[in-house]
């Protein structure tokens, strides 16, 4: 990755939690002001990874649906995210000798997206954080771009553009957590980007449904499985996918029960041929928007958990050249950032947005009516 040496340069903290529920990671980094192209400085200092607990975890779930109590039961997720949160940036501190940080930026858990009702709801409790890190948390990056007629998501288009975008050369960044979304650098400096489906939310669902593991490690069990051709087609029949962008989706709308009602009609499927299958759908939805969309791409670049599904990945490179995409797959870790740490990173480059009064979302990828200062600040 770039790195320079800025008299101007401050030291922040990036915090994720996405949907696949598995954990927050952080990442300290010290960043030039501002961080606006690809030549700028950016130096990595300490990374962490805190995992969720069984409770923790169960607390999140819980909130995907509708349930009794919602208004307590978030209170209290919101609260033991917090105390998670200050845990990962201890840990960071620690790492780094003490390292004093300018401003924490924390996207939160998502437990409800739904842009067209005007609303996203990312369950934090910022002032918590602040006060047991005693540093400004900047927080809430999604609703000024809703406010505004966005769809809120994807954010990080932006971030990749500013990082990963190189003049003249047309890429794609595939960010492969719970949900799917692509960033398509184009060429001429311009940038798409949108939610294309599922990522590991289903894949994840069905392994520990069917196996008691929380992930498909290296996507090892759905390599033994056989694709249900006939199951495939009735997936890719879901009227999100046939969407133009601007759009996002979440666990709103893939999730077990979606799952369920494919599967009617298939009970006597092995349980491997489904994984298999997932797995299938998840790098077909991909595939198909590259194909649409950046279709003279050189590069695609995997971020986010589904970076270290080897079956997955390999699946979207085969998939690609049955579409004439020349396009080659690798993980983010050849641009010198590891596919775990994107996304934190995107939020603490959000944090330095906020802090300098720039916007931090692309109107073109979200359907905002122009660009926006996003988040809100929490003193330490």
């Amino acid at each position: 990755m770039p790195q320079n040496q800025n008299n101007s340069a401050k030291t922040y903290v990036g915090l994720m939690s996405g949907t696949s529920l598995d954990g927050v990671d952080g990442v300290m980094v010290r960043l030039s002001e501002p961080v606006d192209k690809a030549d700028a400085g950016m130096q990595i200092i300490a990374t962490a990874y805190i995992p969720f607990d069984a409770g923790l975890r169960q607390q999140a779930m819980r909130l995907q649906q509708t349930s009794e109590n919602e208004l307590h039961h978030e209170a209290l997720l919101a609260n033991d995210l917090a105390r998670t949160y200050a845990a990962c940036v201890k840990k960071l501190q620690t790492a780094a000798g003490g390292q004093t940080v300018h401003a924490i930026g924390v996207h939160g858990q998502t437990i409800r997206h739904r842009p067209e009702l005007g609303y996203t709801r990312q369950t934090n409790n910022p002032a918590l954080l602040a006060e047991l890190t005693g540093v400004d948390v900047i927080a809430d990056f999604r609703t000024r771009d809703i406010a505004a007629g966005g769809q809120g998501a994807p954010l990080v288009p932006a971030f990749h553009r500013a990082v990963f975008g190189r003049a003249g050369a047309s890429s794609v960044v595939a960010n492969i957590g719970g949900i799917s979304n692509i960033s398509v650098l184009a060429a001429d400096g311009s940038t798409r980007g949108f939610d294309t489906g599922p990522g590991n939310v289903l894949m994840d669902a069905w392994v520990l449904q069917h196996q008691g593991k929380s992930y498909d490690a290296n996507g090892d069990w759905a390599a033994h499985g056989a694709v249900i051709p006939a199951l495939l087609s009735s997936m890719m029949d879901e009227a999100y996918l046939k969407m133009l962008p601007p759009k996002s989706t979440g666990r709103d709308l893939f999730h077990p029960a979606w799952l369920q009602g494919k599967l009617q009609g298939f009970e006597a499927a092995s349980p491997v041929d489904v994984q298999a299958t997932l797995c299938e759908f998840t790098a077909l939805t991909l595939v198909n928007d590259i194909a649409r969309h950046a279709a003279d791409a050189t590069h695609v670049y995997v971020c986010g958990g589904g970076a270290f599904n080897h079956q997955l990945l390999q699946r979207l490179q085969a998939l690609l050249a049955a579409q004439s995409c020349a396009a080659v797959v690798s993980s983010t870790a050849v641009l010198g950032v590891a596919p775990e740490q994107v996304e934190a990173l995107a939020f603490a480059w959000l944090a330095q947005r906020f802090c300098l009064r720039l916007p931090g979302n692309l109107a073109d990828v979200t359907g905002a009516a122009g660009g926006r200062i996003l988040g809100a600040l929490y003193p330490a």
